[in-house]
């Protein structure tokens, strides 16, 4: 069953709903915002979760006014989840003018409404090669002064901080754990606003996340763990192999090879094993005939031409099939020592690789299979985040006991 009439539009257009726990909307809303767009186009789907997220925070305006300070950091926190939601399909380069509106608009109403109430975030200007990177420090709820484990968030091609919130945050604040949402290269703010392009040594990104974290007394250095979702499980365990001062990593889902997707459907179209193996060398044939795949299929051309090249900074297959050779544990596994919790959803393409990486690993690890049973059989489970929240929080519980 969709809400959306159109594909695309639905899969992005639902993620609210595994946010629902958490405030980010109410299934309402989100059908609301599906009629309005009914069978229209890109521009009907931005326009109408535009014009749902700026009658929230009207809203929002009106209650703190009156002195609701409660009610107003809630309707603006739903209102930059429905920004975050309105620009997907307009991703690519050149950037649509629309997409940096939104964003800009998500962006102010999430720091309005983060900083109200009884435990405020800190936002964080994260050192980083000659620049920085913007996140934020979220408390644990009603400890917020105490000495916590640390969770950081690490999202993957097209989360932004709102979503990382939702999806995972409140859930580990509410547990008792400080949560750092950040974006790095290639990734929300820093990709939009500062043109960062992401890379594949995460490693690196995650050391300069943690330098700046231990200079606050509330986070405990010995309890530190990252949790990654989307191709963020692939940036995780990248991270655990280069970053021993991690003490738990998470990877939903489990994730290898960013190549090893692209090598599949290679074979599929005809592309002989040993060409596609080594997908940065593609003859010209090979790579006309996975152009013409992609250019008809509208999630794929999406995914790769407007999203992909533009997250990695390059304009045609070949360049990008190079890039993504280079997002590989191969040879990395062996140095994660620190315990792993690797997720697979029945239905997630992303995951195909998840138990070979969990079987590769030789530190501490569970794997955490989900299902269309559980309603959480979509990729990163996105239909029931409380679920994978509290299978995953419980996991971390028991990694963290304070000894």
């Amino acid at each position: 069953m969709h809400l959306f009439a159109d594909h695309l539009h639905d899969e992005y257009g639902t993620w609210p709903l595994g946010y629902i726990p958490y405030g980010g909307a109410d299934y309402g809303e989100i059908a609301a915002v599906a009629r309005a767009v009914g069978n229209g186009n890109d521009d009907a789907f931005h326009a109408a979760w535009t014009a749902a997220a700026e009658r929230l925070a009207a809203q929002a305006e009106q209650a703190l006014a009156k002195g609701h300070e409660d009610s107003a950091r809630g309707l603006m926190l739903r209102a930059s989840c429905f920004h975050a939601a309105s620009y997907h399909p307009l991703y690519g380069e050149p950037v649509d003018p629309r997409l940096m509106e939104s964003f800009r608009r998500q962006s102010q109403l999430l720091a309005r409404a983060l900083a109200l109430g009884p435990t405020p975030a800190v936002p964080l200007r994260i050192p980083f090669e000659g620049t920085t990177l913007p996140g934020y420090l979220l408390p644990a709820e009603g400890r917020a002064s105490e000495r916590r484990p640390l969770m950081i968030l690490t999202n993957g091609y097209d989360g932004t901080l709102t979503d990382m919130y939702f999806a995972s945050a409140v859930a580990a604040t509410r547990r008792g754990y400080h949560c750092l949402v950040f974006d790095g290269p290639g990734q929300g703010g820093a990709l939009y606003e500062q043109g960062l392009r992401l890379r594949p040594d995460w490693e690196t990104v995650v050391r300069a996340v943690v330098d700046h974290a231990l200079g606050f007394d509330i986070v405990d250095a010995r309890r530190i763990a990252l949790s990654g979702w989307s191709l963020g499980g692939y940036l995780s365990a990248r991270a655990a192999s280069g970053e021993p001062r991690l003490a738990a990593c998470i990877c939903d889902p489990g994730l290898s090879s960013v190549a090893a997707g692209f090598r599949k459907a290679a074979i599929q179209l005809g592309v002989p094993s040993e060409l596609a193996s080594r997908l940065g060398e593609l003859p010209a044939q090979w790579l006309k005939k996975v152009e013409q795949t992609i250019a008809v299929d509208r999630k794929l051309r999406w995914s790769v031409t407007q999203r992909n090249y533009w997250v990695h900074g390059v304009d045609n297959l070949g360049d990008y099939l190079k890039q993504v050779e280079h997002y590989t544990l191969d040879g990395r596994v062996e140095a994660i020592r620190c315990p792993v919790l690797v997720t697979v959803a029945e239905g997630d393409s992303l995951g195909h690789t998840a138990v070979e990486f969990f079987e590769a690993l030789s530190s501490p690890k569970q794997l955490l299979r989900f299902t269309a049973e559980e309603g959480a059989g979509s990729h990163c489970e996105m239909h029931n985040r409380s679920l994978v929240n509290q299978r995953v929080l419980d996991w971390l519980d028991e990694q963290l006991v304070e000894g």
